[in-house]
């Protein structure tokens, strides 16, 4: 495996019950780590968990509640517990992504894209990253989108709350990376998942505008990931990796 190994290292994966985080807790526990499955639905959950441990892996269910600060730093202190006193990666995977007209969306959706999207993610980089910087290292991988980088009629708040996030993780590679750990974010594009699934002929037109020109399967994305936070990606920091077929380069 060499400097793709992750053993003796504990991963906290958020919306790991299914699609891109399901895929990055199994591709994690894969090459080596201790991977806790956070999500909100326990099932689901427990059915990620009992395929990596089918397989040889490691890994447990943390129960997620992001919606407010306080449920996301319980969600921390219960990651550092049951990763035996530390988490040293860190994928900010769990996010939601309604689209529509500007002026139909309500006050509530607002607020909830934001509050998963973008405060999650922060809260959870400040309960865990201060403790990684403190051990010398540490890798963090936000998962944003394509359309962070360009307008979509339809998308202006998913894409806005991503567009955020990218700009978070050149702060915290700027604020974490002298102590150690690396900050770095992902761009999938259309991937084929559980909740993509209702998206039926709209997915694969959006995907054909790209030069692969169809949908990410969920392990593609998983790969990025895996490898942004392995230490073959060493001196890559701060850097935020189109994974969506060339869309963004065309």
């Amino acid at each position: 495996m060499g400097s793709f190994d992750l053993a003796g290292r504990v991963a906290l994966v958020t919306g790991a019950t299914s699609g891109i985080g399901a895929a990055t807790a199994a591709l994690l526990a894969e090459r080596g780590a201790h991977v806790l499955v956070a999500g909100r639905d326990q099932a689901r959950g427990e059915t990620v968990v009992a395929a990596i441990r089918d397989r040889g892996g490691r890994a447990d269910f943390v129960a997620a509640d992001l919606r407010d600060a306080e449920s996301v730093r319980q969600l921390a202190r219960e990651a550092v517990d049951l990763g035996g006193g530390r988490v040293d990666i860190l994928v900010n995977n769990a996010g939601v992504y309604p689209f529509g007209p500007t002026q139909q969306t309500s006050r509530s959706d607002v607020d909830a894209v934001y509050d998963l999207n973008v405060k999650a993610p922060f809260h959870l980089v400040a309960a865990l990253a201060p403790a990684m910087a403190e051990r010398g290292q540490g890798a963090i991988v936000n998962v944003s989108t394509m359309v962070a980088e360009y307008g979509v009629a339809g998308m202006a708040l998913y894409g806005s709350s991503k567009a955020a996030l990218n700009l978070l993780t050149k702060a915290w590679a700027a604020e974490f990376g002298p102590q150690g750990v690396r900050v770095n974010a992902v761009e999938p594009g259309p991937t084929r998942t559980e909740t993509t699934a209702g998206m039926g002929d709209d997915l694969d037109a959006l995907a054909a505008q790209a030069p692969v020109g169809r949908p990410a399967a969920p392990g593609e994305i998983a790969e990025a990931i895996a490898y942004l936070v392995s230490d073959a990606a060493s001196y890559v920091q701060g850097a935020v990796l189109p994974v969506d077929g060339g869309r963004t380069a065309v």
